[in-house]
C-alpha cells in the first residue's frame, strides 16, 4: 500500500507564504493498493489536484472514503476531474446520517445553489453507501471504520493489505473521549491523527472535536504506531508554529512525531 497526501489543513484552505512548507489545502490522502487499484480518503481542496494528477485516463473505478460532511472533508469533490469523465464510476463510502441519507446530502452540495450544476448532470455514475462500526473488503484492502468523537457523524477508517496497517482519524477531540478512534490507530504501520489545537487554544475550544497537544501526545504514545504524523493544521498556524508543536507534542508522546506535509509520499511497507 502507498499513500500520498494532497492536502493535511484543517477547517480552511490557507494558502500563501506562511503555509509552503506543509500546505494549505484541506484534507485528501490518495491511497494505491499493491495493484494499485485508487482509494481517496477524503475530498477536501487538496482532492483538485490529484484529479489533475491522474490526467486524461483517471482510472474507471474510484472508491472515496469520506470521515464526515464538513465543507473542509468535501469541497473540492466539485472540482475533483473524474467527476466529469462518463467512463468513471465512483463510490462514496461515509457515515450514516442522523437524518436525511449520506446521498442526500452530497445531491444537495453538488447542486445549486451551492453548485453550477445539477447532480444529474455530472457525467461520472456516483454510487454512494452508508457505513458506520462497519468491515469489508475493497480492493485487496481490508477496512474498518469507527464513529470518533467529534462534531456530527463522524468515522476514522483504517486500511489494512499484506500486514501493513494505515489509519486516518483526521478530526477527534480524545480529551472528551480517550478511547475514540483507538481501536482504529494501535499497531497501525501509519498513524494521520487531528493534531490541531495547543494547549492554550484548547481551552477556549472544547467541545469543538480537534485534538490538543497534550492529549495527541498521550494517544499517540497509547496507540503505538510505526510512524504517527500529526494532522489537520489549523488554519492559523503557520510553518515555524507546526514545527514548534511537533516538538512539543513529541515530548508529551515520548516518542518521534512528524507533521503531515502535502506531496509527502508513504509506502507502509518500507515504514518501520
Amino acid at each position: 500500500m502507498r499513500a500520498r497526501i494532497w492536502g493535511c489543513r484543517g477547517s480552511l484552505a490557507t494558502p500563501g507564504p506562511s503555509t509552503v512548507r506543509y500546505g494549505g489545502n484541506t484534507s485528501s490522502i490518495e491511497i494505491r493498493t499493491a495493484h494499485n487499484e485508487l482509494l481517496v480518503l477524503d475530498a477536501g481542496t487538496g482532492v483538485r489536484e490529484l484529479g489533475r494528477a491522474l490526467g486524461t485516463e483517471p482510472p474507471v473505478r474510484i472508491d472515496l472514503l469520506l470521515t464526515h460532511l464538513h465543507l473542509d472533508h468535501i469541497e473540492g469533490l466539485g472540482f475533483f476531474a473524474p467527476i466529469f469523465d462518463e467512463r468513471c464510476t465512483i463510490t462514496i463510502w461515509g457515515p450514516t446520517q442522523g437524518d436525511g441519507t449520506l446521498r442526500d446530502r452530497i445531491v444537495d452540495y453538488l447542486s445549486p445553489p451551492l453548485f453550477p450544476l445539477r447532480f444529474e448532470q455530472l457525467p461520472a455514475r456516483i454510487e454512494v453507501n452508508e457505513v458506520w462500526e462497519d468491515a469489508w473488503e475493497l480492493a485487496g484492502l481490508r477496512i474498518r471504520s469507527s464513529p470518533v468523537r467529534h462534531r456530527g457523524p463522524t468515522l476514522g477508517f483504517r486500511l489494512d493489505e499484506n500486514g501493513t496497517a494505515l489509519a486516518y482519524v483526521p478530526d477527534n477531540e480524545p480529551a472528551l473521549e480517550p478511547e475514540s478512534g483507538l481501536d482504529l490507530a494501535t499497531g497501525a504501520t501509519v498513524l494521520l491523527h487531528d493534531a490541531q489545537y495547543t494547549a492554550e487554544e484548547y481551552a477556549t475550544r472544547v467541545g469543538w472535536g480537534h485534538t490538543d497537544l497534550p492529549s495527541f501526545g498521550g494517544y499517540a504514545g497509547r496507540a503505538g504506531a510505526a510512524r504517527t504524523l500529526m494532522f489537520h493544521h489549523d488554519p492559523a498556524h503557520a510553518d515555524g508554529t507546526l514545527e514548534r508543536m511537533r516538538d512539543e507534542a513529541a515530548e508529551h508522546a515520548g516518542r518521534d512525531l512528524e507533521l503531515a506535509r502535502e506531496g509527502l509520499e508513504l509506502t507502509l511497507d518500507e515504514v518501520g
